[in-house]
C-alpha cells in the first residue's frame, strides 16, 4: 500500500532535479546516521557541567569537545537544507502556500541555529584560557566562556528548534495529501514535527519530548531519503 501510494502522483515531480533528489537523500541519510553517534558520544562523553569543566575538555581532546557542543547539529542544518529545498520543489505543487510557509520556517530555524553555535567560540577562549599566564586572564576567560555557554541552547536555539519543527510539521502535512510520499512517512513526519514544537530546554518534559522524538525522526529521515534516492532513479 505504501508502494502504492507513492507512485500515485509523480507528475508532480520534476525530472531535472534528479540530481539534487539525490543529494537530498544522501542528506537524509547522513542525518539519520548522526543521530545514534551523538547519542553515543554524549554517553561516553558526557558534557562538562563547568566552564573550567570544558576548557579541560577541550585541552585534552578538542574533538570531543566539539562534539559536545553540538557539531554534528552544526552540519545537520546543511544537510536539513538541502533536503528542505528538495521536498519544496517536490510537493510545492501539492500545497505551494504551505511549502513555502514551511521552507521559511526551515530557513529561519537554520540561521538561528548558526547564531545560537558555540563549538568553536569556546574552542578559541579554550585555547586563551589555557595559554593565559596570569589570573586576571584566566579569570577574564572564563568569564567569556561563561557568556558564551549562557547563550548556547539561549533564545536563538529555542528560536530555531521551534521554527524547524513547524516547517517539518508543515511539510509532513503537505505530504500527507501528495501522494509522492507514503501515508506512513507522513505521519512520522507529523509525529516529529509535532514533538519538536517544545525545545528540549523546556524542563522535563521538553528534554522527554527531544528524547521521544529521536527514534521516529530516525525512521523519517530513512523514509524520505529511501523516496528521495527513487525519485532521482526514476
Amino acid at each position: 500500500m505504501e508502494n502504492m501510494a507513492e507512485n500515485t502522483n509523480l507528475a508532480a515531480v520534476d525530472s531535472p532535479c534528479r540530481l539534487l533528489y539525490k543529494l537530498a537523500g544522501a542528506a537524509a541519510l547522513l542525518m539519520a546516521v548522526f543521530i545514534p553517534i551523538q547519542i553515543i558520544i554524549f554517553i561516553l562523553w558526557p558534557p562538562p557541567e563547568t566552564t573550567l569543566g570544558w576548557f579541560e575538555l577541550f585541552k585534552t581532546n578538542p574533538f570531543v569537545g566539539l562534539l559536545d557542543l553540538d557539531l554534528l547539529l552544526i552540519i545537520d542544518q546543511v544537510l536539513v537544507g538541502i533536503m528542505m529545498v528538495a521536498l519544496y520543489i517536490l510537493l510545492k505543487k501539492t500545497n505551494p502556500s504551505l511549502m513555502t510557509i514551511a521552507l521559511l520556517m526551515a530557513i529561519l530555524g537554520i540561521a538561528a541555529y548558526f547564531a545560537s553555535t558555540a563549538a568553536f567560540k569556546m574552542l578559541s577562549i579554550s585555547n586563551k584560557f589555557n595559554a593565559a599566564r596570569t589570573l586576571i586572564e584566566k579569570s577574564m576567560y572564563e568569564s567569556a566562556g561563561q557568556a558564551v555557554l549562557s547563550g548556547w541552547q539561549g533564545t536563538a536555539f529555542n528560536f530555531g528548534y521551534v521554527m524547524e519543527g513547524i516547517g517539518l510539521l508543515l511539510t509532513a502535512l503537505v505530504m500527507l495529501k501528495s501522494g509522492i510520499f507514503g501515508k506512513f512517512t507522513a505521519w512520522v513526519g507529523i509525529i516529529v514535527g509535532i514533538m519538536a514544537l517544545l525545545p528540549p530546554t523546556a524542563g522535563t518534559i521538553g528534554m522527554i519530548f527531544a528524547l521521544g522524538s529521536l527514534i521516529p525522526l530516525e525512521i523519517w529521515d530513512i523514509l524520505v531519503a529511501r523516496r528521495l534516492f527513487q525519485l532521482g532513479r526514476e
